[in-house]
């Protein structure tokens, strides 16, 4: 691998693994406003309103954020990945163009109409607003997704005689069987971290004693949306998008789980670490036959390890797979036990009361964005060594014009700059998570 590669692999990761901090938890409170204006809507109560507006006005600078730090990417296909946008843009490009025209304008544009139309439209129409800003929201994830499960699992082309991709069929393409179960487990992720979100503002309200109605609304829905969501992105989502990689890539499934001699009943991994030096997962703690059940529906199935397959065709860093695909499975246990606990309280009438619960549902909340960065790790270093899978290799889709210098002097900018962008993120958020929904008057 070239130097020049590296870079350009090392500047694309920061920018997008920056960049979705930010969409992950707007697409998660999507859904929370909605409900939370339903409610508002249903009971006549204001409580659930000013809820609303309040986690209006965190979605507004966290879909700033992600506007700002995704238009960086977009020309990153053009200036590092020349090749690959040569070579795909036909096909890739069409949902990321409807991504653009249609979602990403309808989310924009209700997002206004909610943050600064409710006294015109009136309360009907200012939770349609919300739902057509959520509506905007995730149908942006799905058509970027429909981009990446391309890239995992093309559907739907030819390549024709100038030896480029083509799109052959657009359903194919738009209903590729890897993106309905990516989307399903990425959206349901999202919703896991603005379930932690919201209740750990709950949570902090609660332990300081301010605005007790609006903490009790942020514990409730977080705490229930967090077990359920918590539950659901293991099974069936989690489980349905492993099966994808079980099926279509069976290396990077070995590589996943450190397993380098394949066969029947194949051990799944709790604990270990890989030696790819020595092929051997040195120090396990495995579960005999379960990683056979998982991915193809019985013990006795046979799983592929990666000493059946050429090097060249193993993922770039096994290490590196191994360890972010564990961190993920691990957090997600985690947040099932966390949220399980917290409902148990919320249910028995003590969690309000609780300070060790509250405290650590305060502090639980950067977990999620771990775990869903280790996921996002797990599915580019699995598709490793192909940008396209099967199509085009990683080290055939970078622009050979652009210098390791240039990327790493405009990643060091990206990095100074994104800094800054951070902080004043951070304390906008701060500022307005310290003003709460009581100090806001809204629009009535």
């Amino acid at each position: 691998m070239s130097d020049g590669l590296i870079w350009h692999r090392i500047q694309f990761a920061f920018s997008i693994t920056y960049h979705y901090l930010f969409p992950q938890l707007t697409m998660g409170l999507a859904l929370f406003i909605v409900v939370f204006k339903w409610l508002g809507l249903r009971r006549r109560d204001e409580a659930f309103n000013e809820v609303a507006r309040f986690w209006g006005k965190i979605f507004a600078l966290n879909f700033a954020m992600g506007v700002v730090t995704g238009i960086p990417m977009e020309f990153q296909f053009g200036t590092n990945w020349s090749r690959f946008s040569g070579f795909s843009g036909e096909v890739v490009a069409q949902s990321l163009a409807m991504e653009g025209v249609f979602a990403f304008f309808l989310e924009s544009s209700f997002l206004g109409l909610f943050l600064y139309g409710e006294k015109r439209l009136g309360p009907r129409l200012h939770l349609a607003s919300a739902i057509a800003l959520a509506a905007g929201s995730w149908l942006s994830g799905y058509f970027i997704i429909v981009a990446n499960a391309f890239m995992q699992h093309p559907v739907g082309y030819r390549i024709g005689a100038d030896g480029i991709l083509h799109l052959e069929s657009f359903r194919a393409y738009l209903l590729n069987p890897w993106a309905l179960w990516q989307y399903a487990h990425n959206m349901t992720a999202s919703v896991v971290t603005a379930s932690f979100v919201v209740a750990a503002v709950g949570a902090y309200w609660s332990l300081l004693g301010r605005h007790p109605r609006h903490a009790g609304i942020c514990l409730r829905a977080g705490v229930i949306s967090g077990l359920v969501s918590s539950v659901l992105v293991a099974f069936p989502t989690g489980d349905g998008a492993g099966k994808m990689v079980a099926r279509y890539q069976p290396v990077a499934l070995a590589a996943m789980e450190g397993l380098f001699e394949g066969g029947p009943y194949a051990e799944l991994a709790i604990i270990g670490q890989p030696d790819v030096e020595a092929r051997k997962l040195a120090n396990p703690i495995v579960a005999p036959g379960i990683l056979s059940f998982l991915s193809y529906g019985s013990f006795g199935s046979t799983v592929n390890g990666l000493n059946d397959y050429p090097t060249d065709q193993w993922p770039h860093n096994v290490e590196l797979l191994y360890y972010s695909y564990h961190i993920m499975v691990g957090l997600g246990t985690l947040f099932i036990l966390v949220m399980g606990a917290a409902a148990f309280l919320l249910f028995r009438g003590r969690l309000a009361t609780s300070r060790r619960m509250l405290w650590t549902l305060l502090l639980a909340f950067p977990f999620p964005y771990i775990a869903t960065t280790a996921g996002w790790w797990s599915a580019e270093l699995g598709r490793q060594p192909w940008v396209i899978h099967g199509l085009m290799r990683t080290d055939q889709a970078h622009s050979n014009l652009v210098s390791s210098g240039d990327v790493v002097f405009t990643l060091l900018g990206f990095a100074g700059l994104y800094l800054l962008l951070g902080v004043l993120f951070v304390v906008q958020v701060l500022k307005q998570i310290d003003r709460g929904p009581a100090a806001s008057p809204g629009i009535k």
